[in-house]
């Protein structure tokens, strides 16, 4: 079916209408995966939510700006994308699916979050990129299993202190923002192991060996007078990324470390649950 005749049935609103872009999925799936992304939706069709036992969800790329409640019927759902949607506010449906691993929540027109998000007591990855935040809601501070963080392309300049709650947390990105210093509670994150900064305005950054837990940091894009410097063995992107990272003395000399690799940008596949 082509998108233009999807795009003029999904205004007609009659469930015969509706199953026609669904192209008949009435049954549970084996795998218990349903995947709807690009289907002009504007409403979630409601027999979906009586797939008890439906493990992942992806709505992407729809015209959807609200869920109904019977999506709490969904309570063995780990994987729920909404991402590419018309969300200005994040149903509180949504906080309810207290076994979420994974929520794509990117390319909507969020400007805060719920208090409820906190339930999502399970949630190991979020993605909030590209929405209309100006700070990044200290409810996910609280997500204490929180693994990954996507962030960027929002309007953030600062983060909360809060954020070093999150000791399971390994990798945060937050690349086109509005930061004009390197947020200084990533400097108190021992356990990260991925920063990325790319296209802010920060004009210095300190020094990152001190953090045993990184691997690899991305900076490129920044007005910065100077490259961080991080330990033997880190992965740098961005202006003077061919400088050694701080020297290692040995025996009195001056050991330099060259790096031979740089690393790719962030995959944009999804990824699975651990």
């Amino acid at each position: 079916m082509g998108n233009s005749l999807k795009a003029i049935v999904a205004f007609v609103p009659s469930d015969k209408c509706q199953k026609y872009l669904l192209e008949d999925l009435e049954e549970m799936p084996v795998d218990k995966m349903v995947d709807l992304s690009g289907r002009q939706l504007r409403r979630l069709p409601l027999h979906i939510c009586s797939f008890r036992e439906l493990v992942k969800l992806y709505l992407s790329d729809n015209n959807l700006n609200h869920l109904p409640p019977e999506l709490e019927q969904l309570q063995n759902l780990q994987i729920l994308a909404l991402d590419f949607n018309n969300f200005k506010a994040l149903p509180l449906v949504v906080c309810t699916l207290k076994q979420l691993c994974i929520l794509y929540l990117g390319n909507n027109k969020l400007c805060s979050l719920p208090l409820e998000l906190r339930l999502l007591q399970n949630l190991k990855t979020l993605w909030i990129e590209s929405n209309c935040l100006q700070s990044l809601p200290e409810v996910v501070c609280e997500l204490s299993l929180l693994k990954t963080l996507h962030a960027g392309s929002n309007a953030l300049r600062t983060l909360p202190a809060q954020l070093q709650r999150l000791q399971e947390l390994r990798t945060i990105w937050l690349s086109g923002n509005l930061l004009s210093e390197f947020p200084p509670v990533l400097l108190d994150m021992p356990f990260l192991e991925v920063i990325d900064v790319d296209r802010n305005s920060i004009r210095f950054f300190p020094s990152l060996a001190h953090l045993p837990g990184l691997k690899l940091v991305i900076y490129d894009h920044n007005p910065c007078r100077n490259a961080p410097k991080v330990a033997k063995g880190v992965r740098r992107v961005g202006r003077w990324s061919e400088e050694t990272p701080e020297p290692r003395k040995r025996s009195g000399a001056v050991i330099e470390i060259t790096l031979d690799e740089k690393p790719s940008p962030p995959p944009a596949a999804k990824p699975e649950p651990e």
